[in-house]
């Protein structure tokens, strides 16, 4: 028997059938990149309850997606220093284009959609010249680079767009480290890395920007989250030796100093100096991260900076929000609801769910 999925997609390909739509796939409410048992990369959409929804095959491991506002498509990025950004027709599966960023640039895993649309921005290493870059596609039928701008720092890996009543800006998190392919993952500057995050106009203007004090240099600017309010959230990665119970989460709105969280708490030492992914609760009264190698999700009180609980979760990473609260993927197969200080499990399946968890919508 035909299957929903397999018949409109035949409609789409034969050109008897609209543009299609997220709701012709079930509405999944996040994506995620994951490995298949087989080794295979691929992926997939989830419902708020973890059912999968839709997978699709990539060319190689990847990291975070962005999915397009109104059609059915979604950008898979590659895992640093991969090249490749696929645009996936999450319907039939089919690779409508490969983004190519130019020879001396390679993807950083995250990017963003206008809110129309219209525009997709990316971060890139310009490895040649050691400088971070946002990368400017037009989105039509096809995806065609238009410009870039300087991404403000070194290293940019997350960003997302702010909007606010009086202004909308992307924003960068610049981790501060300088890379090149040829050196693989290697981290070339630690002893002189200083991250940041950048505040930067929809044609690169310079709106903002925030550095932590030099004793925090070491600590990577990694990933981000955003409140209903404009807060930024920012999740870190320390450089430095481990051990030591270092500030891994803070908060930032322009124009006033940033707050670092559950400083001075022994049990950031449970996050072994590493955030994997951020998200906001409780409609902004709580920030959560979550740390692969420390095996556990911190909640933290944004008010004062408590940590309000945590939930040992083995090779934790992926994290969003929901109406509830918030769900969690591992690198088990596991998906996991988090919400009134409770963790149980929605789903678990057989494939290792990579590192984060988007919120399609």
């Amino acid at each position: 028997m035909t299957s929903r999925r397999g018949f409109l997609a035949g409609l789409l390909a034969s050109g008897l059938a609209p543009q299609a739509s997220w709701a012709d796939l079930g509405a999944p409410a996040f994506l995620s990149a994951a490995r298949a048992p087989d080794g295979r990369y691929l992926l997939a959409g989830l419902s708020y309850q973890g059912d999968i929804r839709f997978t699709c095959p990539l060319p190689g491991r990847g990291h975070a997606a962005a999915a397009h506002p109104n059609r059915a498509e979604a950008i898979a990025f590659a895992r640093r220093p991969g090249r490749f950004a696929e645009v996936i027709d999450c319907l039939s599966g089919a690779t409508l284009a490969q983004l190519q960023p130019p020879a001396s640039h390679h993807f950083y895993g995250h990017g963003c959609f206008t809110p129309d649309g219209k525009r997709l921005f990316t971060t890139e290493n310009d490895f040649e010249n050691s400088r971070g870059v946002i990368g400017v596609w037009k989105v039509g039928a096809s995806y065609q680079r238009i410009g870039s701008f300087s991404s403000g720092g070194i290293g940019p890996h997350d960003l997302m767009l702010r909007q606010t009543d009086s202004s909308v800006a992307l924003v960068v998190a610049n981790g501060g480290i300088e890379t090149h392919p040829d050196s693989g993952r290697a981290k070339l500057n630690i002893p002189d890395m200083r991250p940041n995050l950048s505040l930067l106009s929809l044609d690169g203007t310079m709106q903002d920007q925030m550095q932590l004090g030099s004793d925090l240099r070491m600590n990577s600017i990694r990933h981000l989250a955003l409140a209903a309010d404009g807060t930024i959230g920012f999740a870190m990665q320390w450089q430095g030796d481990q051990g030591s119970d270092l500030p891994i989460v803070g908060l930032y709105s322009p124009g006033n100093a940033p707050r670092l969280m559950a400083q001075e708490d022994p049990r950031l030492r449970h996050l072994n100096g590493y955030g994997g992914s951020l998200a906001f609760a409780d409609q902004g009264r709580q920030i959560a991260v979550t740390s692969p190698r420390g095996g556990v999700v911190q909640v933290m009180n944004t008010g004062n900076g408590t940590i309000v609980n945590e939930h040992p979760l083995t090779d934790v990473c992926g994290l969003a929000t929901t109406d509830k609260g918030l769900v969690a993927s591992t690198g088990t197969g596991q998906l996991i609801s988090i919400a009134t200080g409770q963790a149980r499990r929605l789903q678990s399946h057989g494939l290792a769910w990579d590192n984060h968890l988007i919120l399609r919508i």
